[in-house]
């Protein structure tokens, strides 16, 4: 019997010897061979050392742990040549990149698994129709900036579902927007779209309405028709942040945008738009930028609040507002006028000729004066669309009210019969339909050439527009309805089998995969960072493990919330709410759940970054994560529980909470934790993360009042070799750095600034923004720093419940001083993280424990990345249930550089 166990377990082993031959070995020399390949065709510099016979260690190549390529990243090398058509045997390749280099030639295809193609700023002349076919991962395509020979937008794109950005800007596109890139087509997480600087022609896509997309960069198209239609479709995407549509030929008016406030970037120069601004833009509460110059726009010039960069120039541009003076209203009879013209769509020809503020003295087209006052409306035979409005009724003088020969519909306003001097109305040959209303006695009456006049509905509604009403169409209706909801329940049904069910039933312990979340178009979750352990099993996928499998399932955290029990909530914040748990061992946690109305939006983005930040990084003032749950439409994030809640409610709700206030060595200690934690963030990591959303309420205690920084939901990742760089404006007013509000430039500065209204709070015990203050004290900053100038009115502002004596007083003012500097306007004049450290390390007391950490005796340190820290585990372990696929001192950063990890202990402020 022993002898045929030996022999069958021989026989399995040589099996699988067999296939991994058969099949592993082959694909990898098939990786190297493509390699060497696209080695020959690039005069690849010296620097990149590809000389090893393993492409796995040559620079801005990446493999996984089978050895098979999965990463190029060759941007800004100098490179000239051309890409093989051989790149399409990598079939592992996840990244390709080689942006900002001299390439020639076509663009070949690349693998069914790419997830981001970043190639701009090249000079490829051709990319083919059906390059995105199957590329159901891809998830970031940056093309921009290459003379590509003209081509349209293919339809292959439709099979990029989860494609998040698409930017082709100065890409040689021609043809017309498709009409697939909205909520309801292939990318529903799409958010990012830039075709600006193309030949692009007509309308805005219908689909565009009600679509997650936050930038939306249309302008300066290079065809002769341009892009055209109206902008109406942009009111119904309640996502936009950015909206560039300058240099086009939209006409009509600016719609309604008062669904639209996350809207802070809007440029609609150089088109013909015309009518009123509407107040919606005006206030729109996040609005920052707003570019108006020479189009058609006529009433009162917009007045918007001040810090509003605003291009509205008057002089020398088209625009026909009634005055030069902004904010100041037209007169009565040029505003009845625009009413009037309102339901035509403000027609172009009446904005290019109707110039001023007396319509009588400027002699405006269409419009004929008696004495002073309006005596014949003449629109006849102008070509207009729209309906009639009941305001020509308010114009009192007028006696001829002539409309024929256009295509107007709808029905004649009752209104029209209070006119009381009117003598003739003719509204012949349009498509109006209605009971005709009676007029007084004397007025001259055309309304032939109407077909459905007299007629409750029009006989063809669809050619004028109006919907029909039967019961076949409503049958007809609910049938498609039914149809398309059973097709889409099916088809998710089916994702849902292949992604989750189907990948975890095979394996009861596979790592997590990139198909497992939607990333951020910012982020990618790095496998060789990220490759917890997942264990089979319930809906959820698997159960908290103390050797770190990450993934939680759902009836766990029902359990230990009892089943998210009002009375559990801790917090509630605009990513959804917390709830305190406790596991069977009795380890308290903090549950997040996503509200359900953001899933789709801002919360998976919040969700994926809390995920990639935490799982690279570890310290001791940065909140852990212990775990998540991803099940169905439920989003979770589980941290250590710090029970003593956030430092707001320390500094300003201390009263409300029944707690004492804090002390200043307390709040001194809480300022270097949290000075610390972000600048591990900031440099001492192997790469530089900024937070964005520093403030108090993002800052949790422990019962020994130690704080931790949390909330990573807003991080962002700095790319590799850049001290700053673009990205949307996210964060809290008040907290945010002035450039960074301003322009949308990052740099860890802007972290700086934040650290320094928290400085501030501390001192004061008064919160960035207060309305309760006057006008000028509202902004803690500027108020702040006008205090600091006066010793004697400075001892005023520290916060009543400190206890002040000669050695706090000079402690205060050097944090005072500390944080005029970390708020300075300008960034090069704030410190690093690090110097904010040494100011206020030298004010706390050294504080040693008594005992040893348990982390010492694990021979870890806050320090290290989670990687470095679980072999350190799992070598005093003498086991291991994670699989980490690399040591981390060979681990590649985003931009394809090797960075080797020394001693751990980076910095004595950090033992």
């Amino acid at each position: 019997m022993i002898k045929v166990g030996l022999d069958f377990r021989d026989s399995f082993n040589l099996v699988i010897l067999l296939v991994f031959s058969i099949i592993i070995i082959p694909t990898r020399c098939q990786d190297v061979e493509v390699m060497n390949i696209l080695k020959s065709t690039i005069n690849s510099p010296i620097t990149f050392q590809w000389t090893d016979p393993d492409v796995c260690k040559w620079r801005r190549i990446q493999c996984d742990s089978s050895k098979r390529v999965t990463a190029i990243q060759l941007g800004t090398q100098n490179l000239q040549g051309f890409l093989p058509k051989e790149l399409v045997k990598l079939t592992n390749l996840q990244r390709f990149e080689c942006q900002s280099n001299a390439l020639t030639g076509s663009f070949p295809y690349l693998s069914k698994s790419l997830q981001r193609l970043v190639i701009h700023d090249n000079k490829f002349n051709f990319i083919p129709g059906d390059f995105f076919t199957g590329m159901s991962n891809l998830q970031e395509v940056r093309i921009d900036d290459n003379p590509f020979s003209p081509w349209q937008i293919p339809n292959s794109l439709r099979d990029c579902v989860a494609l998040q950005t698409f930017s082709a800007q100065s890409a040689g596109i021609v043809g017309t927007i498709p009409n697939f890139f909205g909520r309801d087509g292939p990318f529903p997480g799409l958010i990012f779209l830039a075709l600006s600087n193309n030949y692009l022609e007509g309308v805005l896509p219908a689909s565009l309405s009600k679509s997650s997309i936050e930038n939306l960069l249309v302008n300066g198209q290079n065809s002769n028709n341009k892009l055209n239609g109206t902008l109406a479709v942009i009111q119904n995407m309640a996502s936009l942040k950015q909206i560039w549509a300058n240099g086009n030929s939209f006409t009509g008016p600016i719609p309604d945008l008062s669904h639209l406030d996350q809207l802070s970037d809007v440029n609609l120069r150089d088109n013909q738009l015309t009518g009123v601004v509407p107040p919606s833009l005006v206030n729109l509460p996040r609005l920052q930028v707003v570019n108006l110059t020479n189009n058609y726009l006529q009433g009162s010039p917009p007045k918007f609040r001040d810090g509003i960069g605003v291009d509205n120039n008057m002089d020398g541009s088209r625009n026909q507002f009634c005055t030069n003076v902004s904010g100041q209203p037209c007169s009565s009879l040029v505003n009845v006028l625009l009413s009037v013209i309102e339901p035509l769509g403000y027609p172009l020809k009446f904005a290019e000729s109707w110039q001023g503020n007396d319509p009588c003295a400027n002699k405006w087209l269409g419009i004929v004066c008696s004495g002073g006052n309006i005596s014949i409306i003449n629109f006849q035979s102008m070509g207009i669309t729209g309906t009639i409005s009941p305001t020509f009724a308010s114009i009192s003088s007028l006696t001829k009210l002539l409309l024929a020969n256009n295509s107007l519909i709808g029905t004649i306003p009752n209104q029209l019969t209070s006119m009381p001097l009117l003598q003739e109305l003719d509204v012949s040959n349009n498509h109006l339909y209605g009971r005709v209303p009676s007029f007084h006695n004397g007025v001259v009456l055309k309304f032939g050439g109407n077909p459905d006049i007299g007629k409750d509905k029009p006989s063809n509604a669809s050619s004028y527009g109006f919907e029909g009403s039967g019961s076949n169409n409503n049958v007809v209706g609910i049938t498609i309805v039914i149809l398309v909801g059973a097709v889409i329940l099916i088809g998710v049904g089916v994702l849902l089998y292949i992604k989750f069910w189907k990948r975890s039933g095979n394996n009861s312990r596979k790592s997590l995969s990139h198909d497992s979340i939607m990333v951020d178009h910012k982020y990618q979750l790095d496998d060789n960072i990220l490759n917890v352990s997942v264990i089979g099993g319930g809906e959820g996928g698997g159960a908290l493990s103390p050797t770190g499998n990450m993934v939680i399932s759902i009836q766990v955290l029902r359990q230990v919330t009892h089943n998210f029990r009002e009375e559990n909530i801790i917090g509630k914040g605009g990513f959804g709410t917390v709830y305190k748990g406790e596991l069977h061992d009795g380890t308290q946690i903090a549950v997040k759940r996503m509200q359900s109305g953001i899933t789709d939006e801002k919360g998976p983005n919040e969700f994926t970054s809390e995920i990639m930040v935490l799982t690279k990084v570890r310290h001791k003032h940065l909140v852990a994560l212990l775990g998540y749950c991803l099940d169905r439409n439920e989003r979770l994030l589980v941290y250590e529980y710090m029970p003593q809640g956030a430092l707001s409610k320390h500094l300003f709700n201390w009263k409300e909470e029944g707690i004492k206030p804090l002390e200043w060595k307390t709040r001194l200690s809480i300022a270097l934790d949290v000075a610390r934690g972000v600048e591990y963030l900031h440099g001492l990591t192997q790469q530089i993360f900024i937070h964005r959303d520093l403030k108090p309420s993002n800052i949790l205690l422990g019962d020994d009042l130690r704080a931790k920084v949390s909330d990573f939901g807003l991080v962002r990742l700095a790319p590799e070799g850049k001290a700053s760089f673009q990205t949307r404006l996210a964060g809290t007013f008040g907290y945010m750095a002035p450039e960074y509000a301003a322009t949308g430039r990052l740099t860890t500065k802007a972290d700086v600034y934040s650290f320094g209204v928290i400085l501030m709070e501390i001192v004061t015990g008064r919160k960035a923004l207060d309305e309760s203050q006057p006008e000028e004290n509202i902004h803690l900053v500027t108020w702040f720093r006008r205090m600091l100038l006066n010793k004697d009115s400075f001892r005023t502002i520290i916060d009543k419940t400190i206890e002040v004596d000669e050695e706090t007083y000079e402690s205060i003012n050097t944090v005072a001083e500390l944080a005029g500097h970390c708020s300075a306007r300008e960034p090069y004049q704030r410190p690093d993280m690090s110097h904010a450290v040494n100011v206020l390390s030298s004010l706390v007391e050294v504080w040693k424990p008594i005992e040893q950490d348990v982390d010492d005796v694990y021979g870890i340190n806050f320090d290290m990345t989670l990687p470095e820290a679980l072999q350190r585990w799992q070598a005093f372990e003498g086991k291991s249930t994670f699989n980490l696929t690399r040591s981390p001192s060979s681990l590649h950063t985003s931009g394809g550089n090797t960075h080797s990890r020394t001693s751990p202990n980076v910095s004595s402020s950090h033992t």
